[in-house]
């Protein structure tokens, strides 16, 4: 059965589709992120090192690039054809234009990466405009004017709702 445009507690009932239980979901993305991030930038870590030892020392230079790891992962994934990074992904996620659901250009992917890093820098605190926001947005993407929304409620090409009300929860 399809579920019809209808209203919850005031709200469309394909906002509440879109972003039920997102919150949730982001924090787990992140800690998958996280963690995949740790054993790209680990495994990084020791090709500068042995690549430094072979080069006399040229090569650790290399490290600086370090930092930019997490801001690149995040990106480069994020402006893909996927719109997620693994972690969204797994956890049912995808990030896209606020405006009209579309996808995000990699402008956009990169404002929202640099965003969020930017974000964790100067204190996790101001991620808690999502809690407060209509769609469940943090600053990051307001600035960059995304929206993460769960994949499963993003309409087919024939217009029609692919998860149910019930499904939400």
């Amino acid at each position: 059965m399809i579920a019809q445009p209808s209203y919850y507690n005031g709200v469309p009932d394909q906002e509440v589709l879109l972003t039920q239980g997102v919150l949730r979901r982001r924090v787990a993305a992140w800690l998958i992120d996280a963690a995949l991030i740790t054993v790209i930038c680990a495994a990084l870590w020791a090709c500068f090192a042995v690549l430094g030892v072979v080069t006399l020392g040229l090569g650790f230079a290399l490290f600086a690039a370090l930092p930019a790891v997490p801001v690149l992962y995040n990106w480069l994934f994020v402006a893909s054809s996927a719109a997620a990074t693994p972690g969204q992904a797994f956890m049912g996620l995808v990030v896209r234009r606020d405006e009209d659901l579309g996808p995000v250009s990699g402008f956009q992917a990169l404002v929202a990466s640099f965003g969020f890093y930017l974000t964790i820098a100067l204190g996790v605190i101001w991620l808690a405009a999502a809690l407060v926001t209509p769609r469940k947005r943090a600053l990051h993407d307001i600035v960059a004017g995304t929206v993460v929304v769960r994949a499963r409620a993003l309409t087919d090409r024939a217009g029609d709702w692919t998860m149910s009300a019930q499904e939400a929860v």
